[in-house]
């Protein structure tokens, strides 16, 4: 039978997958020496069988009861003891940090007897009371599923009738009525009463702790950050330690890091006469952690040392729980920090020069995701001068961020869904506030510090976040809030917020280039952009030192060739020649469709053939001496002619004074018409289709890079046919293109070697895929088509539908088109790597979709031996760097 429950002395921080990240690290800080106070973990085996059978696994009730003994045995009292009871916390602790997103239940084992032993033993009846009050409270929430407002009103309710602001200005008595009032509350919501017997109240929490790793908050921040659906939580039973006893207790959270910047120092919160889930929540504003020197010196410094003990021993920013209990601390978890991406990039150097981690593991430290984030926009500085300021508030998460205010969960997601930019208001966050961070573009509190539930949480997510603006009064019911000077900001009124410096202004501040991008782009002058600036050079040179991937850019113009190469681009790994065709060439286009001979077809590709080259021309100067991959045309011709509606309407309202070249159009728009046109004539097809159409499109390559040539340049032209899915097609358009190389070769007298292959975006060239590479000198894999076609799904049609439900229901992990399908379109890819390089082992092979610069995607891209990936010229920094970890991650194996 296997262990399902092991005592923190059992287990170290190598356990995440069994223990959780928390009990891993409660054994870990127990094997330091470290004050833990005892307890055991139940593991996530454990949770994953009651999720998939609706019971607790055999033998499991008997371990806990034998582990609560030894524990009862240990601290010299019994759980619910009516003379001297034990308490405990039951805690949620998955793999992965998922702060906030499950349930914990403080104070477990009191009732209306073990309450009168807490007062005896600890001299304090308000304590007692408080901490009975408690457990009701936050039992009904989790476990018996009551909703919170009831509770709070009641708080409220009483502090009002005793004519105080504060929960500490309630006294016993207060206290004992609310518990009365509380017990009430529970059972005429969840239509039973409160358990009295303690091993009941446990057994339940515990359940209601594996419960939550389904609770919709949960299920969304799994799907936000990517963590696996089906790991399951640990839960953590704990005794209890209490910060409030007392101004002599308290309870706080520390960071050995400022999480927001990097920088060294003492960061953190902490609140006398409290516990934990205070801090955590942001309803009482807490004092810096260096406050605490002043009000214990004793327990200041005793922390400082176990925070330096930590984090040299976890080599990296560690965040701390801690409770003092009348003067003695104890550690309540630590785990590694989340952090912002700038911070992430500044502390990986620290350590790096304190000489507790290398430059590969520095490069670990960070991801490309954390690089985009560098790359957003911020405020404009100038702008800044004349911005009207309402507040300031506690930088918690950096970034500029614009949009409505708006006041609710459930406003931020209709608002988005309309497309609106978001600003979410609130008091404070909670979990069940989730929904709505996501789908805002920064979040702003009146309450909580950095360690809140919205700092954390926005941190993790990259999202932009000023948290304890005190000067705000936020009022949600009514929808707005009022700044200084009685400035009222209600819901849909603009507002902007930076995370960075904590300011918040009314109106919308524009933005400008963030300093990561214009140090990419090296308009940063000498000393500029300071130690962040310095972090990302040293990372990203290593990272390309380590990469065996190189990273093309998706161009289509000169401009954005240009751009991409200062971005580190090692060529065009797709070049789209249908977007030369738009704009005034649109008419160029309706000519050669509508060609009724040969020679008007000839006349139409004739006058579009100089405009292509002179592309060509640009975009290879652009590029010169690196690889440019030019896919001949590619999308239906309907594409480029009127919308059959509107054309059909046009028509028929002129009637018989109809413009003749509608009438043409249309009868062309008609021809054309498909039902399924992203299967239907495009790509290839076109070429053998249309008689000179990718003659004309080879031909301006093959004179663009002559004339690139003869001018002194180094051109590199690839051409890439698309669509392929029988070697008899690109056989075929193989043969023109060479005649028409060779013919250009001759009357120019440069002889451009070009490459000719294809793209991979059909099931049936990957199975095939070694015939295939007999004609082809290189494959690109198309995976957005290549995803389409291999799910049989329309990328337009499916997305706005039913893609979300989907995720809900974690059929998706995440989009297969944000992130390469591994299991399926991977397995394609694989199969068409090994085939093809069996035919042709010097086949060079890329990846030209938008996966191209998915960190994820990048990774695979490394595994399955492809050459390079491409991507828009934006993202190209971000899978330079995937492509250095990838690199250092498989060497470690």
């Amino acid at each position: 039978m296997p262990k399902f429950v092991f005592d923190f002395t059992e287990g170290n921080k190598d356990l995440k997958d069994l223990l959780g990240g928390k009990g891993a690290n409660l054994a870990e800080m127990t094997n330091l020496g470290l004050p833990v106070p005892p307890g055991f973990t139940i593991t996530t085996e454990a949770c994953r069988h009651y999720l998939e059978h609706g019971t607790l696994p055999e033998g499991l009730t008997d371990e806990i009861g034998a582990h609560l003994s030894a524990l009862e045995s240990a601290m010299g009292r019994r759980l619910g003891d009516p003379g001297d009871p034990l308490l405990v916390s039951v805690r949620s602790g998955a793999r992965f940090s998922m702060p906030g997103m499950m349930e914990t239940v403080l104070n477990v084992g009191l009732n209306d007897d073990s309450v009168q032993g807490l007062a005896a033993r600890s001299g304090d009846e308000r304590f007692a009371w408080d901490s009975y009050r408690r457990l009701i409270q936050m039992f009904g929430k989790t476990v018996l599923g009551v909703e919170g407002d009831p509770f709070e009103d009641a708080i409220e309710d009483a502090k009002r009738a005793k004519g105080v602001e504060d929960d500490s200005d309630l006294d016993a008595a207060d206290l004992r009525a609310l518990v009365g009032t509380f017990k009430d509350i529970v059972r005429e919501r969840a239509g039973r009463g409160f358990p009295t017997d303690p091993r009941e109240q446990l057994d339940l929490a515990i359940r209601a702790v594996f419960d939550s790793w389904n609770a919709p908050r949960a299920v969304l921040y799994r799907r936000q950050e990517r963590i696996p659906v089906d790991l399951g939580t640990a839960v953590n039973v704990c005794s209890m330690v209490f910060g409030n006893m007392g101004l002599d207790s308290g309870t706080g959270v520390a960071f050995t890091r400022d999480p927001a910047s990097g920088e060294q120092g003492i960061y953190g919160d902490y609140l006398q006469n409290a516990q934990g889930e205070d801090v955590v929540a942001g309803i009482r504003n807490t004092v810096p952690l260096a406050e605490l020197e002043r009000i214990d010196a004793a327990s200041y410094h005793r922390l400082l040392e176990i925070m330096e003990t930590l984090e040299n021993h976890y080599r990296d920013m560690c965040d701390i729980e801690f409770t003092i209990e009348r003067g003695k601390l104890w550690m309540l978890q630590t785990r590694v920090g989340k952090r912002t991406a700038a911070a992430a990039f500044r502390i990986a150097c620290q350590l790096l020069d304190q000489g507790l981690i290398d430059l590969d593991e520095a490069t670990e430290r960070v991801t490309g995701d954390q690089l985009a984030q560098l790359m957003f926009p911020r405020f404009d500085e100038a702008a800044l001068k004349d911005a009207r300021r309402l507040t300031k508030g506690m930088n918690a998460s950096p970034g500029a961020a614009v949009g409505v205010a708006v006041f609710s969960s459930g406003a931020a997601e209709e608002a988005a869904a309309r497309g609106e930019d978001v600003i979410l208001v609130r008091r404070e966050t909670n979990p069940d506030d989730l929904p709505g961070m996501v789908a805002a573009k920064g979040v702003l509190t009146s309450r909580g510090g950095k360690t809140s539930h919205a700092a954390v949480v926005a941190r993790g997510m990259g999202k932009t976040c000023v948290c304890g603006a005190e000067e705000l009064e936020v009022d949600v019911r009514e929808r707005r809030f009022t700044a200084p000077g009685g400035v009222v900001v209600t819901e849909g009124d603009v507002i902007s917020i930076d995370g960075s410096s904590g300011e918040v202004y009314l109106g919308e501040v524009p933005v400008e280039d963030s300093p990561v991008v214009r140090y990419f782009e090296g308009r940063l002058g000498d000393g500029e952009g300071g130690d962040l600036i310095t972090a990302v050079d040293r990372i990203m040179k290593h990272a390309d030192s380590r990469a065996r991937l190189t990273v093309r850019a998706n161009a289509d113009n000169a401009e954005d060739s240009a751009r991409a190469r200062r971005f580190g681009a090692t060529g065009i790994g797709l070049c789209r020649t249908e977007h030369m065709f738009l704009g005034d060439r649109r008419q160029l286009v309706e000519k050669l469709i509508l060609a009724g001979t040969e020679e008007e077809r000839t006349a139409a590709l004739d006058a579009l053939e100089p405009l292509q080259r002179a592309d060509f021309e640009e975009i290879l100067a652009a590029m010169d001496g690196l690889p440019v991959t030019i896919r001949l045309i590619d999308p239906p011709l309907h594409e480029f002619l009127p919308d059959l509606t509107d054309l059909s309407v046009r028509v028929a309202l002129a009637g018989d004074g109809a413009d003749p070249q509608d009438r043409r159009l249309l009868e062309a728009v008609r021809r054309l018409h498909e039902q399924n046109p992203m299967l239907g004539l495009r790509g290839v097809r076109l070429g053998l289709a249309i008689p000179g159409l990718f003659a004309m499109q080879v031909r301006a390559i093959a004179e663009a890079a002559a004339r690139r040539r003869k001018a002194g340049g180094d051109p590199r032209p690839e051409i890439m046919i698309p669509l392929v899915g029988a070697v008899q097609e690109l056989e075929a358009i193989r043969e023109e293109a060479r005649g028409v190389l060779d013919q250009v070769a001759r009357s120019t007298g440069e002889d451009v070697p070009v490459l000719i292959g294809t793209m991979i975006e059909l099931p049936r060239s990957a199975l095939t895929a070694g015939r295939i590479a007999e004609a082809a000198e290189f494959f690109s894999f198309g995976t957005n088509d290549l995803t389409q076609t291999t799910w049989g799904f329309s990328r337009d049609d499916v997305e706005a539908s039913f893609f979300s439900r989907y995720l809900e229901l974690g059929i998706f992990g995440a989009s297969p088109f944000e992130t390469l399908d591994v299991e399926g379109v991977g397995r394609l890819v694989r199969i068409a790597v090994e085939e093809g390089r069996r035919t042709r082992p010097d086949l060079h092979l890329g990846i030209c979709g938008e996966h191209g610069g998915d960190p994820d995607s990048v990774h695979f891209c490394h595994e399955v031996g492809l050459d390079y990936v491409s991507c828009s010229p934006f993202r190209i920094p971000v899978a330079r760097l995937e492509a250095g970890r990838a690199a250092i991650l498989a060497g470690r194996g």
